[in-house]
C-alpha cells in the first residue's frame, strides 16, 4: 500500500519509507524537516509535461495519460520500485496543493493499477 502526504505535513513513523516524487525540492521545506529517505526525481513528470499541466483541473485526464506514457518508459526501475513498496510501507511525498490531482496521485494509480 502506498500512502500520500504533502511535503508540508509533519513526518510520522507511520509513513514508512518516505519517497519524494517531485523533480524539484519543495519550496520552504528544509531537508531535515522533510525526513525524506529517497528522492526519486526520475519518477516525476518531465519538465515539459509539468509545465503543460500547470495544475489545471481540466487537463487532469490528459495529464494522467501522458504521465503514464512517460512512466511506461522506465521499465526495470518501476519493477524495482513495485518490489520495494510490496515489502515495505511507503509514503509518496509531494508538494502540490491540490491533493486529488497531482503527479503523486497519478503515480500511485499507475503502480497500483
Amino acid at each position: 500500500m502506498i500512502q500520500l502526504k504533502r511535503a508540508y505535513e509533519t513526518a510520522s513513523p507511520n509513513d514508512g519509507l518516505r519517497i519524494l516524487v517531485e523533480r524539484l525540492w519543495p519550496r520552504g521545506v528544509s531537508k531535515q524537516n522533510a525526513q525524506i529517505d529517497l528522492w526519486l526525481k526520475d519518477l516525476a513528470p518531465s519538465t515539459e509535461l509539468r509545465k503543460w499541466y500547470g495544475h489545471d483541473p481540466d487537463r487532469w485526464p490528459e495529464f494522467r495519460k501522458r504521465y503514464w506514457a512517460e512512466l511506461g518508459d522506465l521499465g526495470d526501475f518501476l519493477v524495482l520500485l513495485k518490489y520495494v513498496i510490496k515489502v515495505r510501507k511507503a509514503t509518496f511525498v509531494f508538494a502540490a496543493s491540490d491533493e486529488e490531482r497531482n503527479s503523486a496521485v497519478a503515480l500511485k494509480e499507475f503502480l497500483e493499477g
